[in-house]
C-alpha cells in the first residue's frame, strides 16, 4: 500500500475549461486527447471499408510569388493531418506533429456540418416532421426563452436570432462559459445557459455564428429520434460508410447530451470518407446513404457572410452559409473548425481535401504570423488544377 502523500508520478493534462485558449504546444497535444479531458460517447464502427487509392499526387503550389511543396505547406501551417482525394480515390495522405493513422483528432466545429446532414436522415425517417417545425415541439423546456420562436431550419442556418457571444479570446464570452460547463461536466448546464440567452432579432432574419444553435440541434435530433446522437450517427453514416475507426462525441456531462457542434474526435481517414460521401451527393457504391437531394439542399445559400465576421473565412473564398456548411461562389462546400480544422468538398470536381492543423490562438499570434487560410487556399487551387 502506498504511503499517503508520497510523491508518485502523475500525468499533467491541460485544463479543459481553457480548451479555446491553449498555447500552440498544448493545442498539438490536447487536440488528440480530448477524450481524456471531457466526458465522451463512442460512435461505433461496423465493417471497415478499404479506401481506394490512386497514384500519389505530385503537387507544388505557389503562394506569395514563391513555389512551395506539400512539405512546406505542412511545416508553415502546423499541419497534423492532410488528405486529398478525387473521384473517391485517395491521392495524398500525410501526418505531422506526431499524429498517426487511426488516432482521433478534435473535429472542432467541422462536426456542425455533419450534424446538418443528420437532420436530413431524421426528416427522411419521419422523426422530424419538417425543418420548419418549431424547436419547442421537441424541446418544450425552451418555451419562454430566447429560442421560443426558433425553428429547426433556424438552428441549421445560424439564424435563431439570440444574442450569443462567440468570442474565443474572451474568457467570459458565452462560448467560453459553455466550454467551462463542459469541462466541469455539469448535467444540463449548457441547456440552462441557452435558456438564459436573450433574443435580439426575429428568427430567420439575421445570421450570427452560434455554437449554441448546433448544440440545440443535437438535442432536437435526440428528442425526435429517441436515440443518442452517437447511435444515430453510427446507424446513419459511420457503419454504412465502413469507417475504419471508432469515433466519439464529447458530452456535456457523464452519460449526458452529446455536443453536436464541436470537439468530437475522428481520424483523418474517416473524415476523408465522410467528405467523399458528401462529394458523391450521399451515394456510396450505388446506395443512397444520405437522403436524396439533401446534400444539394445543404449547399444552397441561406445567408451571405458579413465581411467583418472573420477575415480568415474571406481568405478561403467563403461568402455564404447553408445547412451548417460554408459556401464559396465557385461551388465548394466547407466544414470549418477552430484553429485550422478544414474539410473542403467540391462536388462538381469530386475533389475533397481534409486539413487538420494547429493555428495559434489570438494571444499567441506573433507579428510574423502569415495568413494560413490564404496559404491553404493556394494549396486548394493547386489541388484543383492538378
Amino acid at each position: 500500500m502506498n504511503e499517503p502523500g508520497l510523491a508518485l508520478p502523475r500525468t499533467h493534462l491541460p485544463r479543459g475549461e481553457d480548451f479555446l485558449l491553449w498555447s500552440p504546444c498544448l493545442q498539438s497535444y490536447g487536440y488528440r486527447i480530448v477524450d481524456r479531458l471531457f466526458a465522451t460517447r463512442t460512435i461505433e464502427r461496423g465493417v471497415a471499408r478499404p479506401l481506394s487509392r490512386g497514384r500519389e499526387l505530385q503537387l507544388n503550389y505557389r503562394h506569395d510569388g514563391e513555389a512551395r511543396t506539400v512539405e512546406d505547406f505542412m511545416d508553415r501551417n502546423s499541419v497534423a493531418g492532410l488528405l486529398v482525394a478525387r473521384n473517391g480515390e485517395v491521392l495524398l495522405e500525410r501526418y505531422g506533429l506526431g499524429l498517426s493513422p487511426g488516432e482521433r483528432w478534435s473535429t472542432m466545429s467541422t462536426v456542425k456540418s455533419m450534424t446538418g446532414l443528420l437532420v436530413g436522415a431524421a426528416v427522411r425517417g419521419g422523426a422530424i416532421g419538417s425543418i420548419d417545425d418549431p424547436i419547442v415541439r421537441y424541446l418544450p423546456q425552451l418555451a419562454g426563452s430566447g429560442y421560443a420562436r426558433a425553428t429547426v431550419r433556424h438552428l441549421m442556418t445560424m439564424s435563431s436570432g439570440v444574442g450569443w457571444s462567440e468570442v474565443y479570446a474572451d474568457k467570459n464570452s458565452d462560448v467560453n462559459r459553455y466550454s467551462k460547463s463542459l469541462a466541469d461536466k455539469v448535467p444540463g448546464g449548457v441547456l440552462q445557459m441557452l435558456r438564459e440567452v436573450p433574443a435580439l432579432h426575429e428568427p430567420g432574419t439575421h445570421w450570427h455564428y452560434n455554437t449554441g444553435d448546433t448544440f440545440l440541434l443535437g438535442c432536437v435530433l435526440c428528442a425526435a429520434t429517441g436515440r443518442t446522437l452517437a447511435d444515430f450517427m453510427a446507424e446513419t453514416v459511420w457503419k454504412p460508410c465502413g469507417m475504419e475507426d471508432e469515433a466519439y462525441y464529447t458530452l456535456e456531462s457523464e452519460g449526458g447530451q452529446e455536443i453536436a457542434g464541436s470537439r468530437a474526435g475522428m481520424s483523418l481517414r474517416d473524415l476523408g470518407r465522410f467528405a467523399m460521401l458528401v462529394a458523391a451527393d450521399g451515394v456510396l457504391d450505388g446506395a443512397q446513404v444520405l437522403p436524396a437531394g439533401w446534400v444539394e439542399s445543404a449547399s444552397r445559400r441561406a445567408f451571405s457572410i458579413p465581411a467583418e465576421f472573420h477575415p480568415s473565412r474571406l481568405s478561403l473564398g467563403v461568402t455564404g452559409y447553408g445547412y451548417g456548411w460554408w459556401l464559396t461562389d465557385d461551388g465548394a462546400m466547407l466544414a470549418l473548425g477552430h484553429s485550422g480544422q478544414r474539410i473542403y468538398v467540391h462536388r462538381e470536381e469530386r475533389l475533397v481535401v481534409v486539413n487538420l492543423a494547429v493555428y495559434p490562438e489570438p494571444r499567441y499570434v506573433s507579428g510574423a504570423e502569415h495568413d494560413r487560410d490564404a496559404e491553404l487556399n493556394s494549396f486548394l487551387t493547386a489541388c484543383r488544377a492538378a
